[in-house]
């Protein structure tokens, strides 16, 4: 903020009047500003990609879930394992300006391909920070998205063991 500083001699008795006229002009014009241009959203996904970790299936199969905090849990006859493996939520960095509205719309159901054959679905889950939510950081700083999932996990001769991997749409809708 520049200051402004202003000699005024005034001949007559009642100048303070002025001076605080003078002083609130200042003021107001210092306090009115434009607000930033809209900055484009800056979305980068970190190496941190969405992982379910170890887990073996029974007859029947059932859902592997990693929440937006990269908690895992199962169900059906689902076994989950800890064989190094840590479960992860996916993560993505935003940069934008302080008080940008972001919502997250998930994208359909994908299908992960096995290394031995077979599909899985993937259905996106929750975010942290929860969708619609307010950017707070100021570039460069970036803000941190974490977005979980559940797997459909079939049968063993539907869901064979091996590596699944596949990817996924994510739309980011600044407001």
């Amino acid at each position: 903020m520049n200051v402004l500083s202003i000699m005024i001699k005034c001949p007559m008795r009642n100048c303070q009047g002025i001076l605080l006229t003078l002083l609130f002009l200042t003021l107001s014009l210092a306090s009115i500003a434009q607000e930033p241009p809209p900055r484009p959203l800056v979305v980068t996904p970190t190496p941190q990609g969405l992982v379910f970790g170890a887990f073996t299936q029974g007859a029947s199969g059932g859902t592997v879930t990693v929440n937006s905090g990269s908690l895992r849990s199962s169900t059906g006859d689902v076994i989950l394992l800890g064989l190094g493996i840590a479960p992860l939520a996916a993560e993505y960095q935003l940069v934008g300006n302080p008080g940008t509205v972001v919502s997250i719309l998930n994208g359909p159901d994908a299908s992960l391909s096995g290394s031995g054959g077979g599909s899985m679905i993937l259905h996106l889950g929750a975010t942290s920070p929860l969708s619609p939510f307010v950017i707070t950081t100021i570039p460069p700083a970036f803000t941190l998205l974490y977005i979980g999932g559940t797997l459909t996990v079939g049968s063993p001769a539907a869901n064979p063991p091996g590596n699944y991997s596949g990817t996924f749409d994510v739309t980011f809708i600044q407001e």
